[in-house]
This record gives C-alpha cells, structure tokens and sequence, in this order.
C-alpha cells in the first residue's frame, strides 16, 4: 500500500515575501536545494510562517524544478513570478544575501506554489 496524502512543510518567510504569497501575486519560491527539500512534490503543501510569529499562510506545491544557480533559475523561471516587486538583478543580490556562494552551489529550486 501507498501513502498518498499530500506532506506538509513548514518553511519560514520573511514579511515581504509572505506578502506577495498572500497577495497571490508571488507565484515561484526560491529555496536551496538542501536534502530535505530534495523530496518536495507536486501536491504537497507548504505552510510558510514569518520566522518568530504565528502568522501563516498555506500554499500547494504545483511543481518543482531544479536549477544549477540562481540567474538560471531566475532566466528559467522570470523575475516577475519570483518577486514582482524588484528587478532581476536586485532579485539575485537579495536571494545571494539569503544565500551565500557555498549554499547556491548546492543548486536552486524553483517551486511553483498557488493558494488554497
């Protein structure tokens, strides 16, 4: 027998990106492809909380794709599903502050998300 039902992970956002998840208009979210992301699937849900509150916000996951670094993922993906808000090129400064170069090099996740 298969378990099917949908996983959920809990992954903390800061305000401005929770934001635009909640507005709906952030539609990729960019994450290093640390081993316990390496299973996150289409149809699992994620429960973004801004790190040291209570809010939250749960999102299903539409797909995952995998990039080798971030301006890839940002070419692949465009800018404006990533953070409508900021160029492509102040994208790839905040994401590289997040991120430093020996976590980038684990490679980069675009995961679609959609509200519930």
């Amino acid at each position: 027998m298969t378990d099917t039902a949908a996983r959920v992970r809990e992954l903390n956002l800061y305000r401005q990106y929770f934001d635009l998840v909640t507005a709906g208009t952030k539609t990729i979210e960019v994450r290093v492809k640390y081993p316990h992301l390496a299973d996150l699937a289409a149809g699992d849900t994620i429960r973004f909380r801004i790190k040291g509150t209570d809010e939250t916000c749960e999102v299903r996951v539409i797909r995952v794709a995998e990039y080798a670094d971030f301006e890839a993922l940002l070419d692949g993906e465009g800018p404006a599903n990533v953070n409508p808000t900021a160029t492509r090129d102040e994208q790839l400064a905040n994401i590289r502050a997040i991120y430093p170069p020996e976590k980038e090099a684990l490679g980069a996740l675009a995961i679609e998300i959609a509200l519930f």
